[in-house]
Protein backbone atom coordinates (compact mmCIF):
# COMPACT_ATOMS: atom_id res chain seq x y z
CA UNK A 1 0.00 0.00 0.00
CA UNK A 2 1.27 3.16 -1.03
CA UNK A 3 1.07 6.40 1.27
CA UNK A 4 -1.49 8.21 -1.13
CA UNK A 5 -3.79 5.17 -0.84
CA UNK A 6 -3.11 5.58 2.79
CA UNK A 7 -4.58 8.79 3.05
CA UNK A 8 -7.60 7.92 0.92
CA UNK A 9 -8.18 5.22 3.86
CA UNK A 10 -8.13 7.88 6.21
CA UNK A 11 -10.08 10.19 4.68
CA UNK A 12 -12.69 7.82 4.05
CA UNK A 13 -12.39 6.53 7.68
CA UNK A 14 -12.82 10.03 9.30
CA UNK A 15 -15.89 10.83 7.13
CA UNK A 16 -17.43 7.86 8.11
CA UNK A 17 -16.34 8.49 11.79
CA UNK A 18 -17.89 11.81 11.75
CA UNK A 19 -20.92 10.88 9.69
CA UNK A 20 -21.49 7.85 12.52
CA UNK A 21 -20.73 10.32 15.34
CA UNK A 22 -23.70 12.61 14.22
CA UNK A 23 -25.92 9.65 14.05
CA UNK A 24 -25.01 8.05 17.20
CA UNK A 25 -25.65 11.70 18.65
CA UNK A 26 -29.02 12.03 16.97
CA UNK A 27 -30.44 8.96 17.77
CA UNK A 28 -28.94 8.65 20.86
CA UNK A 29 -26.60 5.44 20.22
CA UNK A 30 -23.90 5.94 22.62
CA UNK A 31 -26.67 5.78 25.50
CA UNK A 32 -28.92 2.72 23.62
CA UNK A 33 -26.20 0.93 22.50
CA UNK A 34 -23.42 -0.50 25.49
CA UNK A 35 -20.60 -1.09 22.42
CA UNK A 36 -21.03 1.58 20.68
CA UNK A 37 -18.17 4.20 22.30
CA UNK A 38 -15.90 1.05 22.17
CA UNK A 39 -16.85 0.59 18.19
CA UNK A 40 -15.74 4.52 17.94
CA UNK A 41 -12.28 4.72 19.54
CA UNK A 42 -11.29 1.50 17.82
CA UNK A 43 -11.97 3.78 14.72
CA UNK A 44 -10.52 6.31 15.83
CA UNK A 45 -7.30 4.33 16.75
CA UNK A 46 -7.12 2.84 13.17
CA UNK A 47 -7.34 6.58 11.92
CA UNK A 48 -4.81 8.16 13.75
CA UNK A 49 -2.77 4.82 13.26
CA UNK A 50 -3.03 5.97 9.40
CA UNK A 51 -2.18 9.25 9.91
CA UNK A 52 0.92 8.58 12.03
CA UNK A 53 2.02 6.02 9.73
CA UNK A 54 1.89 8.92 6.80
CA UNK A 55 3.09 11.64 9.26
CA UNK A 56 6.05 9.48 10.57
CA UNK A 57 6.98 8.23 7.33
CA UNK A 58 6.81 4.51 8.73
CA UNK A 59 10.07 2.39 8.21
CA UNK A 60 8.24 -1.24 8.53
CA UNK A 61 11.84 -2.55 9.78
CA UNK A 62 11.96 -0.23 12.32
CA UNK A 63 10.89 -0.94 16.08
CA UNK A 64 11.78 2.66 17.01
CA UNK A 65 9.27 3.67 14.16
CA UNK A 66 6.40 1.16 15.52
CA UNK A 67 6.79 2.27 18.98
CA UNK A 68 6.27 5.90 18.15
CA UNK A 69 3.19 5.44 16.22
CA UNK A 70 1.75 3.72 19.30
CA UNK A 71 3.03 6.22 21.46
CA UNK A 72 1.14 8.66 19.46
CA UNK A 73 -2.10 7.39 18.97
CA UNK A 74 -2.16 6.82 22.79
CA UNK A 75 -1.36 10.29 23.32
CA UNK A 76 -4.01 11.52 21.49
CA UNK A 77 -6.38 9.22 23.05
CA UNK A 78 -5.13 10.68 26.36
CA UNK A 79 -5.75 14.30 25.00
CA UNK A 80 -9.30 12.94 23.86
CA UNK A 81 -10.17 11.75 27.40
CA UNK A 82 -8.95 14.57 29.15
CA UNK A 83 -11.29 16.88 26.62
CA UNK A 84 -14.09 14.61 27.33
CA UNK A 85 -13.64 14.42 31.62
CA UNK A 86 -13.72 18.39 31.16
CA UNK A 87 -16.89 18.48 28.74
CA UNK A 88 -19.19 15.91 30.90
CA UNK A 89 -17.53 17.66 34.22
CA UNK A 90 -19.34 21.60 32.81
CA UNK A 91 -21.96 20.52 30.59
CA UNK A 92 -23.52 17.34 31.61
CA UNK A 93 -22.31 17.13 35.62
CA UNK A 94 -21.79 12.85 34.87
CA UNK A 95 -19.27 11.44 37.20
CA UNK A 96 -15.83 10.55 36.46
CA UNK A 97 -15.91 6.82 35.31
CA UNK A 98 -12.35 5.60 35.77
CA UNK A 99 -13.13 1.94 33.84
CA UNK A 100 -14.85 4.12 30.70
CA UNK A 101 -11.53 6.05 30.69
CA UNK A 102 -9.19 2.80 30.55
CA UNK A 103 -11.80 1.21 27.80
CA UNK A 104 -11.35 4.02 26.06
CA UNK A 105 -7.89 4.41 25.91
CA UNK A 106 -7.39 0.75 25.20
CA UNK A 107 -10.03 0.65 22.27
CA UNK A 108 -7.80 3.75 20.54
CA UNK A 109 -4.16 1.38 21.03
CA UNK A 110 -5.90 -1.21 19.48
CA UNK A 111 -7.32 0.62 16.38
CA UNK A 112 -3.62 1.84 16.40
CA UNK A 113 -2.42 -1.38 16.63
CA UNK A 114 -4.41 -2.94 13.96
CA UNK A 115 -3.35 0.00 11.26
CA UNK A 116 0.35 -0.97 11.96
CA UNK A 117 -0.49 -4.63 11.75
CA UNK A 118 -3.09 -3.74 8.58
CA UNK A 119 -0.70 -1.48 6.49
CA UNK A 120 2.64 -4.27 7.38
CA UNK A 121 0.37 -6.79 5.64
CA UNK A 122 -0.76 -4.77 2.93
CA UNK A 123 2.79 -3.68 2.36
CA UNK A 124 4.52 -7.58 2.76
CA UNK A 125 1.78 -8.57 -0.05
Amino acid sequence: MDYKKLLKYSAVLIFSIFLMNYLALRFHWYFSIWYFDMLMHFLGGIWLGFISIYLFNFDSGSKKSFFNIIVAVFVVGVGWEIFEIVVNAYTTENAFNFLDTISDLFFDTAGGVFALLYFLKKNSC
